[in-house]
């Protein structure tokens, strides 16, 4: 699931895994898996029905949704299936490209995050500048985040690959200089999927508050209209940064413990890497694919209604399709019937 495992080093003892453990990992996958892939995907589907009247942050959410349904499909299920048969079961190729997309769902869904941070940011401290740049149809933010994403996730491309882990047994493991190339690798990896952008975030988030908070004090000394018409703020504008606080509170929730297990486990010898709390810790990450089309329903306005009524209207139609197909049925039995007595 991780870009780094606590035992992708070849270094690691080949040892029997703890299947009680190994049951609690696949639990824990499969419904994570499950809830993700339904949650984004009808989130994605709903905005792919409204692209005409698709709103910047609409944009965002869409893209958003995307990078974690790579992390469902592309990071998750592969560990899933990785869990359940014990070894990864495949080619050299196959392991390198699965590292690859896997450490991509990390990136993606977190430097949209980024980028959706920085664009709410523009949009209340630098308005004329936001709205310079949503006069051109490219995204140039998005495509940032996704470049930054396929170039960030390049080394995984090289450092993992099929190793014998045992006579006769490959696994897909990682290849280090040692003693020092763990460590090098997964604080590299920590500072640029977590500590920057939380860092970006953080100062975005900030500022906006401190904008926020000039605007009332300014409303508060009843200064003069076009002064505080200048200063205030749709509700529109309100739900969106409402919004963009609680993606990023999810996501910091979600992964600043799997960071601080991940820089434990490759800093203490001693850490406590097969225990359940150790392991739940470095699963629960995945969670944060499942918060973010919540959170989006929950300020969504009119989509969760609008969700509903599609899927009413898809079950409407199956619904009808399969009583056709049934009365249907039962006619032609009794005209066989009828026929045959005719006969």
């Amino acid at each position: 699931m991780c870009p780094l495992n606590h035992s992708d080093s070849v270094d690691a003892v080949d040892v029997d895994r703890d299947e009680s453990l190994a049951k609690v990992e696949i639990a824990l996958l499969s419904v994570i898996f499950v809830s993700a892939s339904i949650l984004n995907g009808a989130v994605l589907f709903l905005l792919w029905r409204q692209r005409k009247q698709m709103s910047r942050m609409r944009v965002f959410v869409f893209h958003l949704c995307l990078a974690d349904l790579v992390v469902a499909f592309f990071q998750v299920c592969p560990q899933l299936m990785w869990d359940i048969t014990d070894r990864f079961v495949g080619p050299d190729l196959l392991c390198r490209l699965v590292k690859y997309l896997q450490l991509l769902g990390m990136f993606s869904s977190t430097y949209m995050v980024v980028v959706m941070t920085v664009d709410r940011y523009q949009a209340v401290c630098n308005p004329m500048v936001k709205f310079q740049r949503e006069r051109t149809r490219l995204n140039v933010p998005v495509c940032v985040a996704w470049g930054i994403s396929l170039l960030g996730s390049l080394p995984q491309v090289f450092i993992f690959s099929q190793v014998e882990v045992a006579p006769g047994v490959y696994d897909c493991w990682a290849e280090f200089i040692q003693p020092w190339g763990v460590q090098t690798y997964i604080t590299w990896s920590t500072l640029v999927i977590f500590v920057l952008p939380v860092i970006v975030i953080v100062v975005c988030q900030v500022r906006i508050c401190r904008a926020i908070q000039i605007n009332l004090y300014r409303k508060a000394r009843h200064l003069s209209s076009r002064a505080s018409s200048v200063g205030s703020m749709s509700r529109a504008r309100v739900k969106t940064l409402k919004m963009t606080v609680f993606i990023v509170v999810a996501y910091i929730v979600c992964w600043a413990p799997f960071f601080t297990v991940q820089l434990w486990s490759a800093w203490d010898d001693d850490a406590p890497k097969e225990t359940v709390s150790f392991t739940i810790l470095m699963l629960l990450a995945s969670l944060n694919s499942c918060a973010n089309p919540c959170i989006y329903l929950l300020f969504g306005g009119h989509l969760p209604k609008k969700l509903v009524s599609m899927l009413c209207q898809l079950w409407s139609k199956e619904s009808m399709h399969d009583d056709t197909t049934l009365v249907s049925t039962v006619y032609m039995s009794f005209k066989n019937v009828s026929d045959s007595k005719a006969g």
